[in-house]
């Protein structure tokens, strides 16, 4: 499944668009809606936080892949490459220590 942006990677420009920040804010508050759900659902918080960790690890791991993208083709990124490595060693430590398995 694509993060809502990866859509827009090649019309960088369109994110300007108030139709598409609109679109953009629509996503955010169906994906509220749905942990909110899943929640009622099961009313059981560990699978929630199982699936928001899912989450965060995939988004590290494409920020830490876009990094990689922008230092091979030679243009200036934000280096926020550290930041994402501290925090996935501390979601992977947590997990580890608390016995959650991805």
């Amino acid at each position: 499944m694509k993060n809502k942006l990866d859509i827009f990677k090649k019309a960088q420009d369109l994110l300007e668009e108030p139709e598409v920040q609109e679109l953009l804010a629509y996503c955010d508050r169906l994906e509220d809606e749905l942990v909110d759900f899943k929640f009622e659902k099961t009313n059981n918080k560990e699978l929630i936080l199982l699936d928001m960790i899912r989450e965060v690890i995939k988004g590290c791991n494409a920020m830490e892949k876009e990094q990689m993208e922008h230092e091979r083709f030679g243009y200036d990124a934000p280096n926020y490459a550290e930041a994402v490595s501290n925090l996935k060693s501390f979601i992977l430590g947590m997990c580890k220590d608390h016995k959650i398995y991805l």
